[in-house]
């Protein structure tokens, strides 16, 4: 079943905290709500930055184009695994996201911000997975 959403309604967290719940209004002005188990939720979180780009590629043609949130404060703590630190790194209204950073990676990235920047330039760090 496709629902085409007008616009979103609310968006809370089931009272035990297994689910979330995305409330909207359908096109033809229906209210309707998904949930998501907890088990999912980092799954779909961590498909819609990959979907937000590729939509906006799509619309403008353009695969230099980027999604880019301003920064407005970051925070950097202790993980409990102490070879670990956690970057958070916030927008103004609130929207916040998490990493861990293992201690070799965050010497490169302390280097990599502190490097002047050619006009156009992508600095990549190409380890990936846990």
């Amino acid at each position: 079943m496709e629902i085409k959403v007008r616009q979103l309604t609310t968006c809370e967290v089931a009272s035990d905290g297994g689910a979330i719940s995305l409330g909207f209004e359908d096109l033809a002005g229906n209210p309707a709500a998904v949930s998501v188990s907890l088990n999912q939720v980092g799954a779909l979180i961590m498909t819609l930055p990959g979907l937000l780009e590729a939509a906006l590629k799509a619309r403008y043609g353009d695969q230099s184009l980027r999604y880019a949130y301003p920064l407005a404060s970051w925070a950097i703590e202790q993980a409990t695994d102490t070879t670990q630190r956690i970057i958070t790194l916030q927008t103004e209204d609130g929207f916040k996201v998490r990493f861990s950073i293992p201690k070799a990676e965050q010497s490169l990235l302390g280097e990599a911000l502190t490097q002047p920047m050619p006009e156009m330039s992508v600095r990549p760090n190409q380890r990936l997975g846990p």
